[in-house]
């Protein structure tokens, strides 16, 4: 036995160093600097002739400032405040950020030295007590130490991956309480258009009411017949109906808002601004490299560099581990001579565990880890090519909002002339109330969507500086 030990020891160490020299190296530590590809500017011009892209690095901790204040609405930034505080969304968020910093933590620790203190008492018998076949009473006390030697990386990149992957989730906090914001934003300038509209509806209720009172004085002393009446009556119930309609959508909207600041929908309220709130006017030429800032698209760049980091640590399993061991204490057969300077006891060790044969796992450990990563990639880049469509959906949309926003108010105009001379015609006789109720019917139409074309056009600012992450400006949000 002692000659089979003797000749397989020398064999065992020679194949440690030839697999050790012929084995791929991991990869490189990920580059955490490392950027994504970006279209120079938004311009569609430049797009369609081929305009070049660059490489951004992330930007996800540049400051953004308090991008809704672009508004200038004191309510809003209330409650913007509210729900950076209590919405639950962002709280998630932050316990899953909070959870994977634990993980880097446990990471890292696997690299320090492992120090811990360990005793015991056995009763035993044998060759532990010098032969004697009398049961003996053996007591330890003692600390060991272990330390495992990084000689390939493994270690190291597990603990990189670990802080890419806090780096990811500290992103997606970022990107969730963007959303928050955005959401409350734009659910906070829906009520207060919806609120306008109500009150427009309210007012051509109003102008039907006294129409009605009108007719029916002219029924009654026989100039009109019943049939105008009715029709009358008929423009006051609809419209009392979209009224209470627009309530009904107030309620839902105040209650959403509700849900976003992390309060409970009985008895929330939105206090009513004195003032309509700003349209902030984004500017041109707006640098596609702001994308940076997206905090989705920094996580997605983190999530590719801590798979690429996984793949290293899948492929130095193949390598041979070494682990450090050691331990001192003191070691006696009695309790009382267990302090004693002769019963001292101590071990040093050096232990190699080298891989030969595990039928496939750490083969598939590195196709998994490869394979994630390409999932990886593909996802980064769908996200980038996702953020491309949203600022360029929500550009658009501004473009052609400012167009149809100068035509509707000429069509605004020209319903109220037509009303105002409708209503003076018929007062007088000269005209039918067909054709009256025909005008003021055109003019709340008109109204009705040149508010509505308004609201589109907060929504779609808010949309913008979503997608751009969280503003315009290359530093803090530009203030309207």
């Amino acid at each position: 036995m002692n000659r089979f030990f003797a000749l397989t020891t020398p064999l065992v160490s020679v194949l440690t160093l030839a697999l050790a020299g012929c084995m791929t190296q991991p990869l490189a530590p990920p580059d955490a600097h490392a950027g994504a590809p970006l279209p120079a500017a938004f311009d569609a011009a430049q797009a369609a002739a081929g305009a070049p892209w660059t490489v951004a690095p992330p930007a996800e901790a540049q400051p953004r400032g308090a991008w809704w204040q672009a508004f200038q609405d004191p309510v809003l930034d209330a409650l913007v405040e509210r729900a950076g505080a209590g919405n639950t969304s962002i709280q998630q968020a932050a316990a899953r950020l909070a959870e994977a910093r634990s993980l880097l933590r446990t990471a890292d620790a696997n690299r320090a030295v492992q120090v811990g203190a360990q005793g015991g008492l056995a009763r035993q018998a044998g060759a532990g007590t010098s032969g004697s076949a009398t049961p003996a009473t053996l007591a330890q006390a003692g600390l060991g130490v272990s330390y495992e030697l990084d000689l390939f990386g493994r270690l190291s990149q597990a603990s990189s991956a670990a802080q890419l992957d806090a780096r990811a989730q500290a992103a997606l906090l970022q990107s969730t309480r963007l959303m928050v914001q955005a959401d409350v934003a734009q659910a906070y300038l829906q009520l207060r258009a919806v609120q306008a509209e109500r009150a427009l509806v309210a007012e051509s209720l109003a102008a039907y009411q006294d129409t009605l009172r009108l007719t029916q004085q002219r029924y009654q002393a026989g100039d009109v017949a019943e049939l105008d009446v009715a029709r009358v009556q008929t423009e006051v119930a609809a419209t009392e109906s979209d009224a209470l309609a627009l309530a009904r959508e107030e309620q839902a909207l105040a209650h959403a808002i509700a849900v976003l600041v992390g309060e409970a929908a009985t008895g929330f309220s939105v206090p009513v601004a004195a003032n309509a709130a700003a349209l902030p006017v984004i500017p041109p030429g707006v640098p596609g490299t702001v994308l940076a800032r997206r905090p989705d698209v920094a996580a997605a760049q983190a999530a590719v560099l801590a798979a690429q980091a996984r793949v290293g640590v899948a492929q130095a399993a193949w390598f041979p581990a070494v682990t450090l061991t050691g331990s001192g204490g003191f070691a006696s057969p009695e309790l009382s001579d267990l302090f004693k300077w002769s019963a001292r006891a101590w071990s040093a060790a050096a232990l190699l565990s080298l891989p030969i044969f595990d039928g496939g796992r750490r083969e598939a450990g590195v196709q998994g880890a490869q394979a994630r990563l390409d999932a990886a990639l593909a996802a980064q880049r769908g996200q980038v090519l996702a953020a491309l469509r949203e600022v360029e959906d929500q550009l658009g949309a501004l473009r052609l909002l400012a167009g149809q926003a100068e035509a509707q108010g000429r069509a605004v105009a020209s319903a109220r002339r037509a009303t105002q001379l409708s209503d003076a015609r018929y007062r007088n006789g000269f005209v039918s109330q067909l054709e009256l109720l025909d005008a003021r019917r055109s003019e709340l139409r008109n109204r009705r969507q040149a508010l509505q074309v308004r609201t589109a056009q907060y929504l779609a600012t808010v949309g913008l500086i979503r997608a751009l992450g969280g503003g315009w400006d290359s530093g803090a949000a530009a203030a309207g």
